[in-house]
């Protein structure tokens, strides 16, 4: 009888891991083939021909439609650079370089992905669109609050997150994976 218990309470804590870390794989799995540079996470093997098995589950769980591996990388950020959560109550401030690519956008989607630029915007900011300081580095303001210069305008309340997609880009390819910087996000202000 204590052998059978044994057996049956085995079982159960070997299926609940096991389930519950295939979950996390497939939702998060930021522990699985993802990349992170500061607060930006990318996932390189998403595009490529044969990802590994959990960008593969990835992409299937989430029946979105990705770039190519020679199209361009998203990068996703859900904390500011010290790592407190992006929430549109706060407005931040994006400083730095993007990596070299010939045309980038910057967009805010909530926990659902549903956009947030406010109603009457564009939904993302593009590379073209924006006032760079004299060396090159862009300084873009994100949020609910009018800002000065270059401001990604955002609408309603709660965590969200920043989605820079580069396109035509060689960042985390073989050749140039040693320099590649992301812009830093640094909290300004909160309402």
């Amino acid at each position: 009888m204590r052998f059978v218990l044994r057996l049956l309470m085995s079982i159960a804590v070997a299926l609940s891991v096991g389930f519950g870390l295939s979950y996390y794989a497939l939702t998060d799995g930021r522990l699985f083939g993802a990349v992170s540079l500061g607060p930006w996470t990318t996932w390189p093997d998403i595009g490529s021909p044969a990802p590994n098995p959990y960008s593969n589950g990835h992409i299937t769980r989430a029946a979105a439609l990705h770039l190519g591996r020679s199209e361009g990388l998203q990068f996703v950020a859900t904390t500011d650079s010290d790592g407190d959560a992006l929430d549109l109550g706060c407005t931040y401030r994006l400083d730095g370089h993007v990596p070299v690519s010939t045309f980038w956008t910057l967009a805010a989607v909530d926990a659902n992905w549903v956009n947030l630029a406010a109603p009457g915007t564009d939904a993302a900011l593009r590379s073209s669109e924006i006032i760079r300081q004299s060396d090159g580095a862009l300084a873009i303001h994100v949020g609910t609050q009018l800002r000065p210069d270059t401001w990604l305008e955002l609408n309603g309340s709660g965590p969200f997150s920043l989605v820079l997609t580069l396109y035509d880009t060689t960042a985390l390819s073989s050749f140039a994976s040693s320099d590649v910087t992301m812009p830093s996000i640094t909290l300004e202000d909160c309402a």
